[in-house]
């Protein structure tokens, strides 16, 4: 071999060399790296690894089959800020002082009275009747594309009062990355809300990672038509159904088809989904995220008039289910912050 042919045998066995020893580099970094940075050490993060690697190790006693690794999370206060009121109920108020010149008798007449007015504790003894009015009033009679281009709009505009931030900024960084490190493990992951399924879909996806098609929530009754010829779909000032509380083993069932092993939530609006996702001998998972930090977020539970975590949470303690304490379990809470 020429001293030439020797240098070029030399310098490419060591750049293989590099490479594998870079390779290896990489595949140790993978196996360290932490998939939820966000959460600190104990016992919420450790049950939520401990699980996953249960139900995904094939072979062991808990494996479970890539399609039945189904996971259901509840939007408000759990995916993203639910205080000081329901994202969604802000949009709906605004909605009804925009279009208040069209309609002087909302001036004198409940709930858009209150609203009008700026009276919270008046809208709130109206009840759920009256919140239900405030819906069909600004949330029908259109079509299924304006609604989604006015509800996207309004989104782009609008801020959360205390943070002064869009409110699709104000989701949970931890839950972001449990969302990802669920789906990097063959988890289909679902939004299941008592909101306007309508109103989340068009930016679940971009922002949570969940397409429009693994969005249940609540719904307005739509009918087909041909405007000008053209096909739509419109909203009529009618509530199809309701995605919570009961709602939600029911949307799972209708819209699913498989029981969830992992359930999370927030409130007593998603106990029953907590219930349903453990009552069975089968590996399962359900998890309450507990807002305890009045600091970076909000602290509430049993007495919130949004939000209210009150029966969820004694059942939790009951059954032995993971309650996230915010303030202790999260780095941070908001991406960024």
């Amino acid at each position: 071999m020429t001293n030439s042919s020797y240098q070029r045998f030399h310098f490419g066995l060591r750049s293989l060399f590099c490479l594998l020893l870079l390779a290896a580099t990489f595949a140790v970094h993978a196996r360290t790296t932490d998939p939820l940075p966000s959460w600190n050490k104990g016992p919420a993060k450790s049950a939520i690894m401990q699980f996953v690697n249960a139900v995904t190790k094939k072979g062991g006693a808990d494996f479970v089959p890539t399609a039945e690794r189904i996971a259901t999370f509840d939007n408000d206060g759990t995916l993203w800020c639910e205080l000081p009121m329901y994202v969604q109920l802000a949009f709906a108020l605004d909605r009804v002082k925009a279009a208040a010149p069209e309609h002087p008798d909302w001036k004198t007449t409940e709930p858009f009275k209150s609203v009008l007015a700026n009276d919270m504790k008046g809208l709130m003894a109206s009840g759920e009747h009256g919140l239900l009015e405030l819906i069909t009033a600004t949330h029908t009679g259109m079509s299924v594309e304006e609604f989604n281009q006015i509800a996207k709009y309004w989104l782009t505009q609008s801020k959360h009062p205390k943070f002064n931030r869009p409110y699709t900024e104000l989701v949970y960084q931890p839950m972001l990355e449990l969302l990802a490190y669920l789906r990097d493990h063959g988890f289909k992951t679902y939004i299941v809300s008592g909101g306007g399924v309508e109103f989340m879909r068009p930016w679940t996806e971009k922002i949570y990672g969940v397409p429009p098609e693994q969005v249940i929530g609540s719904t307005i009754k739509t009918k087909f038509e041909l405007l000008d010829g053209k096909p739509v779909l419109m909203r009529l000032p009618e509530v199809d159904f309701i995605d919570d509380k009961e709602g939600k083993p029911v949307g799972i069932q209708k819209f699913i088809g498989r029981r969830p092993i992992a359930a999370f939530g927030n409130s007593d609006g998603d106990l029953q989904m907590l219930q349903w996702a453990t009552a069975t001998n089968a590996p399962h998972f359900a998890l309450l995220v507990h807002h305890t930090d009045a600091e970076r977020e909000y602290a509430y539970g049993r007495e919130s008039a949004f939000g209210r975590l009150d029966k969820a949470l004694a059942e939790a303690q009951q059954k032995g289910w993971t309650v996230v304490d915010m303030k202790k379990d999260w780095k941070q809470v908001f991406p960024g912050k």
